[in-house]
């Protein structure tokens, strides 16, 4: 009896056609940085205008930085960059490394969660757009939703601006999911074991043994650190643990940063003068992995493995090798099992 009055009273409150509430599916959304939609100019300039104009990445005030950006650097770079997205493309899909390699790892963590969470990806600047896919995962019954950035170094670029659009695609919602997301994995002991393995199979594949193994990562600007950002000192951890995982040591694997932008100083060594530097001392054969990225992409297949390629070469080099990323190994597929595992838990 008591039953039933209090199912009419909740009932009575209830507007006419609502479903009951319940507690609803739980969403995992894996998010990496972005790519054009097209190796052409004009979609290189759409990707460089929402990634360019975002304050996360260029800090600098927007009274100076925008005329900068809309004036110089979206006229003068889309033409050069797409030529270099055209070396790297995937004709046979159409579309870059960086979406082939999220969507399948998406596809590979989705089969081992599929009676337990629904797995979608997006990307943090060009399409599929962050915002679509919360509302997508919204659409199917997620209530809850655990965001992953495909960063496993922190960084305010990269993690917290993937958090800031986070919530900036919630903030209109009237029912909002609940959210979490999940840290950087610098040190995570299945990264470093997924980095050990890749790394091994690739080294494997080679009729000749690498003299050096460059840890390259991503580089940021030195005044990012000085502010407080953990992004090197994360670098240097993830380097540190991979070289013990390895048995390198220091010397035979050293640290350095690419991708350097603009004319302010960057986190130092940078990758292609240390490659050179290491061709004038007498080194012949060199290997680069690139552990900042889970998935190949244009700053590793285009300007690791053709770019700093021919710099060895052209240094005196003679025998170069870009082990490959993450990308869809299994390995990859059980990191972040391991990490939906750990950050869902209790929904999971």
């Amino acid at each position: 009896m008591t039953g039933k009055t209090e199912t009419n009273q909740q009932s009575q409150y209830a507007p006419s056609g609502h479903p009951d509430i319940d507690e609803g599916r739980v969403g995992v959304l894996l998010v990496n940085l972005g790519t054009p939609d097209a190796p052409t100019p004009g979609a290189v300039r759409r990707y460089l205008r929402e990634f360019l104009s975002d304050a996360r990445i260029v800090d600098l005030p927007r009274v100076l930085w925008l005329p900068i950006l809309h004036g110089i650097i979206l006229n003068a770079r889309p033409a050069s960059a797409a030529r270099n997205y055209q070396k790297i493309w995937r004709k046979e899909s159409d579309e870059s490394p960086l979406r082939y390699y999220t969507r399948a790892q998406a596809e590979g963590v989705a089969k081992a969660f599929s009676e337990e969470a629904v797995i979608d990806w997006a990307m943090r600047y060009g399409e599929p757009s962050l915002a679509s896919r919360i509302s997508a995962l919204k659409d199917r019954g997620c209530t809850r939703i655990l965001v992953i950035p495909l960063y496993p170094q922190y960084s305010a670029t990269t993690t917290a601006s993937v958090a800031d659009a986070v919530f900036n695609a919630v903030k209109n919602m009237r029912w909002q999911p609940a959210i979490r997301t999940a840290p950087a994995f610098p040190d995570a002991p299945a990264y470093i074991d997924a980095l050990g393995a890749v790394a091994r199979r690739g080294l494997q594949t080679l009729d000749w043994a690498p003299e050096r193994v460059v840890i390259s990562f991503h580089g940021l600007p030195q005044r990012y650190f000085d502010a407080g950002d953990p992004y090197y000192c994360h670098c240097a951890k993830t380097a540190r643990l991979l070289r013990e995982e390895m048995g390198w040591t220091e010397g035979f694997a050293p640290m350095a940063f690419q991708s350097k932008f603009g004319r302010e100083k960057w986190l130092e060594p940078a990758t292609e003068e240390t490659l050179q530097k290491l061709a004038g001392e007498g080194v012949k054969s060199i290997a680069v992995i690139t552990p900042g990225f889970v998935a190949d992409c244009i700053e590793t297949l285009e300007e690791i493995d053709i770019a700093a390629r021919a710099a060895f070469i052209a240094a005196g080099g003679e025998q170069f090798y870009s082990i490959p990323c993450l990308n869809d190994a299994p390995e990859m597929v059980g990191l972040l099992g391991t990490i939906i595992r750990r950050e869902a838990a209790g929904w999971i």
